[in-house]
């Protein structure tokens, strides 16, 4: 079976007919802004709040905007209230609100809940080390430093298919939990905000990658395109998405002993028996798992999203 790769990050050629990518304080008459919105989860029947950005210029017009939602990672869980700050720590709401980037969507960002993970002599450090001094403020005056990715110490591996996945059960609990939150929430910002329903894009990091392999099989209809960074998807989650034609670019870290490059396979080789072509492999062969560091930082992806719409 031949599976496409494309190594590295160039993307050229792709037309926007959206605004610029344009760093900075924009131009625009209208300032950026963060705001919550509150809706009710189908997990626990509590209320919980996600994060949207409104982007500056929204108000200069009557025109809808493009929407990205973004699932975060497994260490950024929380009770969507007070501990909602940490979904700010990377991805694309990092990226427009605290490095004041001009991206032009409204960007959606809910937080996955915590289910036990800080408990127990198996919690991950990462989560019970964590401190709210560690999320990145917005300044009132120019931008603070850029979080910088790690060094790795770990041998690039190559690319051999994976022969079998760690069984979905075995994973932490992650979006599939809250997946019917999804649509829920997206109806409830396209009726407070100016959406253009033809171009809602899906991404997410390393368990929100996980996640927007879910959600995306289970919602297709809803989504243009999807980009799971460092998150693998199942074979049996493919067909939906072959179905609907969806537009893919995943992203992987050659050196990450955390999800290796390998476990992308299975899938890729699923949407090939299933004639689905429309997909992009992206591996940076000298990082490790926090890749998204360089992926959100740049405009390849952003530029990429734009150019689909929800066939």
């Amino acid at each position: 079976m031949k599976v496409r790769l494309m190594l590295g990050c160039a993307l050229v050629g792709v037309l926007v007919s959206c605004a610029g990518l344009k760093e900075g304080r924009s131009m625009k008459g209208s300032e950026a802004r963060l705001e919550r919105v509150s809706y009710v989860s189908v997990d626990d029947g509590k209320e919980r709040d996600a994060f949207v950005y409104v982007p500056a210029g929204y108000e200069d017009t009557k025109d809808p905007w493009p929407l990205l939602l973004f699932l975060h990672g497994d260490g950024e869980r929380g009770d969507g209230k007070e501990d909602l700050d940490y979904v700010l720590s990377y991805g694309p709401l990092y990226e427009a609100w605290i490095q004041k980037r001009d991206l032009p969507f409204i960007i959606v960002a809910p937080q996955m809940p915590m289910w036990g993970r800080d408990e127990g002599p198996d919690a991950p450090p990462y989560i019970t080390g964590r401190s709210r001094d560690q999320i990145p403020r917005r300044l009132e005056e120019g931008v603070p430093p850029r979080i910088t990715a790690m060094e790795w110490d770990v041998p690039y591996t190559g690319a051999v298919p994976a022969e079998v996945l760690p069984p979905i059960e075995a994973l932490p609990p992650g979006w599939d939990r809250v997946a019917e939150d999804i649509p829920v929430l997206l109806d409830l910002v396209a009726g407070r905000y100016r959406v253009d329903e033809s171009r809602v894009y899906l991404s997410g990091v390393s368990m929100g990658g996980i996640g927007t392999w879910i959600i995306a099989s289970r919602y297709p209809e809803r989504f243009a395109a999807i980009a799971p960074v460092v998150g693998f998807g199942y074979p049996e989650m493919m067909e939906p998405l072959a179905e609907a034609r969806m537009p893919i670019w995943c992203f992987s870290g050659g050196r990450d002993p955390v999800v290796p490059t390998s476990l992308f396979f299975p899938a890729f080789i699923r949407l090939e028996d299933l004639g689905h072509r429309d997909y992009r492999f992206t591996t940076e062969q000298d990082m490790g798992h926090d890749v998204w560091v360089r992926v959100y930082a740049g405009e390849d992806l952003y530029r990429w999203l734009l150019s689909h719409r929800k066939r």
